[in-house]
């Protein structure tokens, strides 16, 4: 009964609206670093842009790294090994298809090829397809006019950050158009692991999809011919440290959407995008995101996903 109460605890302190708008913006930051991270990663182990092999090699050993730190972790705090039951493992193959396997096969090859300020504009789109895919698609929840609003205001802050570093640039289909499938992956893999969380732990279908898909980039780079470059200290620390935002933010993630609805946690990904410019923008050198079209952006956001929450309030008691 204790061990009940407790969970019940648990559960609805996770649905508290502040408790998930923390913890969601703590992935957001996870994930906005990732922006700057991998494009150093590319540049210690040595990884040209034309070298979709070693990207994907790259991005592999990344993601099983990934799967281990989750697994563990969660086995730790479980206080029992995450061993997935049978009828779990094609939900995690589905899951890891769409978050891992072309989730960053088209992130990985995309951003070598575009810049971080217009990665992260696009990416913003995820937040709209998570929201469409569960309504239309799943029917999870009921695609409102108040959703639709918060995420337009919300967008068009990532909009007004961007709009400089759009400036006088083409579109590239290897470069936008799939970091723009990316985010329809992305899409989908939140809605599939809302679905499937229901009736598992999430950070066992998190560190396990992360292992398959790490394999499955690794195998399909590593027969293509690629290779990890050049393996130093550094470069293996920007590895763990791309292995650690994986299994902290999506395990995170994962969780809030299991006891959440899918647009009150899915609009926060408006937020990586604006770390992802603003830490770009320190870390890279790229195009500014401090100023007035940082404030303008970041007040746009914030009203677009209060609205965004505010209209799950009543509906959902949290």
């Amino acid at each position: 009964m204790n061990e009940l109460e407790e969970k019940s605890k648990k559960e609805l302190l996770l649905t508290k609206t502040w408790v998930a708008a923390f913890l969601a913006l703590i992935c957001s930051a996870l994930w906005g670093s990732a922006f700057s991270g991998v494009k150093i990663g590319y540049e210690k182990f040595g990884i040209d842009a034309s070298r979709w092999q070693d990207q994907l090699v790259f991005a592999g050993v990344r993601f099983f790294i990934a799967g281990i730190m989750a697994l563990a972790v969660g086995s730790i705090t479980e206080k029992k090994i995450l061993i997935p039951k049978k009828k779990t493992i094609p939900q995690i193959m589905i899951i890891s298809l769409f978050q891992t396997i072309l989730q960053y096969f088209f992130y990985y090859i995309g951003l070598a090829h575009t810049t971080g300020v217009k990665a992260a504009i696009i990416v913003a789109a995820n937040v709209f397809m998570a929201i469409l895919i569960s309504s239309l698609v799943y029917r999870i929840e009921k695609l409102t006019a108040r959703k639709i609003i918060g995420c337009v205001i919300g967008f068009a802050g990532i909009i007004v950050i961007n709009s400089g570093g759009l400036a006088g640039s083409g579109f590239s289909f290897i470069g936008d158009g799939f970091i723009f499938l990316c985010t329809v992956a992305s899409g989908f893999s939140s809605v599939l692991m809302k679905k499937y969380s229901g009736g598992e732990n999430p950070v066992l279908l998190s560190g396990w999809q992360f292992c398959f898909g790490g394999v499955v980039l690794w195998a399909v780079g590593a027969v293509a011919g690629g290779n990890m470059g050049n393996i130093t200290i550094s470069s293996v620390a920007v590895l763990l440290y791309l292995a650690f935002v994986s299994a902290a933010a999506y395990s995170l993630w994962s969780v809030l959407l299991k006891y959440n609805p899918v647009s009150k946690i899915a609009v926060f990904g408006f937020m990586n995008p604006m770390c992802g410019v603003m830490i770009s923008g320190i870390v890279l050198k790229e195009s500014g995101a401090f100023g007035i079209k940082g404030l303008i952006s970041l007040i746009l956001v914030c009203v677009g996903i209060y609205i965004v929450n505010r209209s799950g309030k009543q509906k959902h008691n949290v």
